[in-house]
């Protein structure tokens, strides 16, 4: 079985579109890292495209602040400003969808998470000492994570346990030789890696190997909707930087 891995669609529908376009008829099954809402203008389409197609579903930190489960306070006034558009825009139906959706779930060798094993809402693992914490968190040999925003791959380095990371090829297999592995697909709305194009992954269950994959989509478009909407300047400007 092949997986097309996803993760912070953040209501980004033009995004999402061109990954799918882009990988149409590679994949069997959907896993979605969480973060299918908030920051971008298409928290509905997003939501009602994803839940479409054959698909396993967490919940992501931006998903919870749109139900009220976390503090926007806490959020910065930009992304507060966006979950208190996201959560008057959300339909009932898809506010009940996004109330269902698990934190965390294990699928034979592969443990799913939307920011990291032992925090699985909320912290993010941008580093190797972050990831070499987590570890002993899962039990499966392969985590996929998201929240981030940036596509990496960390590894167990040493028998002291510490990590080692390192960045995707794109488009080139990655062999997953059964050494334990956090994965990270990047973002398909809102990359902060420097690079504006939609990430996303495919993992060949069959043969274990996992590509990371980038796709640009049309930016300008997803930044006029943003703008018809009055929705922050910097948060439309970020886009096309990958910031």
């Amino acid at each position: 079985m092949r997986i097309l891995v996803i993760s912070d669609i953040h209501a980004n529908y033009s995004a999402f579109e061109a990954v799918l376009a882009h990988c149409e008829g590679e994949w069997d099954f959907v896993w979605c890292l969480g973060d299918v809402v908030g920051y971008g203008p298409d928290p509905n389409e997003c939501v009602d495209r994803l839940k479409a197609l054959p698909q396993l579903s967490l919940a992501g930190n931006h998903d919870w602040a749109a139900l009220n489960r976390l503090d926007v306070r806490t959020f910065n006034p930009d992304a507060r400003r966006a979950v208190e558009w996201t959560q008057e825009t959300l339909t009932a139906e898809n506010t009940r969808w996004l109330e269902a959706l698990p934190v965390t779930f294990v699928i034979g060798e592969y443990t799913l998470v939307h920011a990291s094993p032992r925090e699985p809402i909320w912290e993010y693992i941008l580093e190797p000492s972050i990831a070499a914490l987590n570890f002993p968190h899962f039990e499966t040999p392969y985590c996929f994570v998201g929240h981030t925003h940036q596509p990496v791959i960390y590894t167990i380095a040493n028998d002291s346990g510490d990590a080692a990371s390192a960045l995707p090829h794109y488009n080139e297999p990655h062999k997953l030789n059964g050494q334990r592995q956090i994965i990270n697909p990047g973002s398909i709305g809102q990359p902060r890696d420097q690079n504006p194009d939609a990430a996303y992954g495919i993992l060949d269950m069959t043969s274990g190997i996992f590509e990371h994959r980038r796709i640009p989509y049309n930016i300008k478009a997803v930044q006029r909707r943003m703008l018809d909407l009055n929705m922050p300047d910097r948060l439309i400007t970020r886009l096309e930087h990958g910031l």
